[in-house]
């Protein structure tokens, strides 16, 4: 049910582990010391401050990028930063959270 009004309200509903099938790239934006604390095995550290200095190097990847932080609020703000410069990108929130969906 709850699928279903995310569907409604978003208009779409993202599988996240196809898009890790796929090749896409986890990012975690949140500091190295919450990311050392834990998170999703082959995912990528690039905090927030400096996710504008590596967007050269995601491009050439060619991937997709899911960004994740420990709520969502910074991943979303990531998010932003990375579709301005014309990367495809989705927010996967909390990475807690997404983990239990990849």
């Amino acid at each position: 049910m709850i699928g279903f009004f995310k569907k409604l309200f978003t208009g779409t509903t993202i599988d996240f582990k196809d898009l890790v099938k796929k090749g896409a790239v986890i990012i975690d934006v949140r500091s190295p010391g919450e990311y050392k604390s834990g998170h999703i095995q082959g995912s990528k550290n690039f905090p927030l401050d400096n996710i504008r200095s590596k967007v050269t190097e995601l491009k050439k990847t060619g991937k997709p990028v899911i960004t994740v932080c420990r709520s969502g609020t910074r991943s979303g703000i990531a998010k932003g930063i990375l579709k301005a410069a014309g990367i495809e990108v989705y927010n996967g929130g909390a990475w807690t959270s997404l983990r239990h969906k990849i």
